[in-house]
């Protein structure tokens, strides 16, 4: 009999059907990073659930936004343990108003903003505190978007915490395990719908660096496009080179070529006969697809027809992680994505006059 092919309802988010061994993967990995997270959005539950198994099974510490008499009242409620790896905060009653409020005014004053009105926002908007939080290292990610939509969340992020140095786009990768156990990422499948090629090779450079900072293996990433090593000629095509001697120039110690069709980059004997020279082709676990047509058509086919499990998407961009959910996500999902925030954290590239 043909052998049933994995099947998964729809779920654009992903979390909440990946691999148990993934999962444990990620968590395990998790702990070992000793990371904190903020949650800001302590009046859903699912956060509250969340916060207590992070912090109760020492995955990482948990800054939850709100008073901690109603946090602490409504987990009682809920029978959740309240850990001491879970601290509660208000930008009202925080020691470091003045230097939160200042970095935010400092990051908009070109768009007018003053101090006065910095300091309002984080007083009446928890996802522009918690992405302060993480801006000024209280915090090393933060995961939000179980209440918020991702406009707001893509928002606070961009404008409080702001794009990592040399990085001129905000993008996305999912991360996937294929039914053999084989983990790769795809670029950009959810963010940028018309990449042009400045664009197009930061998320290149941006995607690499996350699948490695995730999964901990190296990145050998592929450019696509429906052409190999100048087997068609259209400027669909000069796009994709144009963008892969960018990113040569700005990244040379990255594993990358193209442009390359995907069967050249996947498979090992087409990757031979198409690119012989290419040190990529039949090698790749990082695919960077020229728009967001190819990119979140594939991520579905690969999701629904290959039976591989999809993981995001996992943002990118920013001088440090902050993830979004989808609104339907349970608390599991929370608890996952806030394992991926804790190992997409790296070390900020911080201008403080930016």
């Amino acid at each position: 009999m043909p052998q049933k092919l994995l099947r998964h309802p729809p779920n654009p988010h992903g979390f909440n059907i990946i691999k148990m061994s993934l999962i444990k993967n990620f968590r395990e990995n998790a702990a070992k990073a000793k990371k904190t997270i903020v949650l800001p959005e302590s009046d859903d539950i699912r956060t509250l659930k969340a916060a207590s198994f992070l912090a109760v099974n020492k995955i990482c510490k948990v800054i939850l936004v709100g008073s901690e008499p109603e946090i602490k009242a409504k987990m009682e409620a809920s029978s959740l343990p309240f850990s001491n790896d879970i601290e509660c905060r208000e930008f009202k009653n925080d020691d470091n108003t003045f230097e939160l409020s200042e970095a935010l005014h400092k990051k908009r004053a070109h768009k007018g903003l003053s101090q006065e009105q910095a300091q309002s926002i984080l007083e009446k908007q928890p996802l522009f505190y918690a992405a302060a939080l993480v801006d000024r290292g209280f915090a090393n990610g933060c995961v939000a978007g179980a209440v918020n939509t991702t406009g707001d969340v893509l928002r606070a992020a961009i404008q409080a915490i702001g794009l990592k140095k040399d990085s001129s786009i905000v993008s996305s990768i999912f991360l996937f395990e294929g039914r053999d156990g084989a983990v790769f990422s795809y670029g950009d499948c959810a963010v940028v719908p018309y990449p042009n090629a400045i664009q197009l090779a930061g998320i290149a450079i941006d995607s690499s660096e996350t699948h490695a900072a995730i999964t901990g293996v190296k990145p050998v990433t592929a450019m696509l496009s429906f052409s190999t090593k100048g087997s068609a000629t259209h400027e669909r095509v000069e796009l994709i080179t144009e963008a892969l001697a960018l990113v040569k120039q700005q990244r040379p110690d990255l594993d990358i070529d193209g442009e390359l069709q995907f069967d050249a980059a996947y498979v090992e004997e087409i990757g031979r006969k198409k690119a012989p020279d290419s040190p990529v082709a039949g090698k790749a676990n990082v695919f960077i697809f020229p728009n967001i047509d190819a990119g979140n058509i594939s991520y579905k086919i690969t999701e629904r027809i290959g039976g591989a499990t999809a993981i995001g998407p996992i943002i990118q961009g920013l001088n440090m992680p902050m993830n979004d959910l989808s609104r339907g996500c349970s608390w599991e999902d929370i608890v996952n994505t806030a394992c991926v925030t804790a190992l997409a954290s790296v070390s900020p590239n911080k201008d403080e006059d930016s």
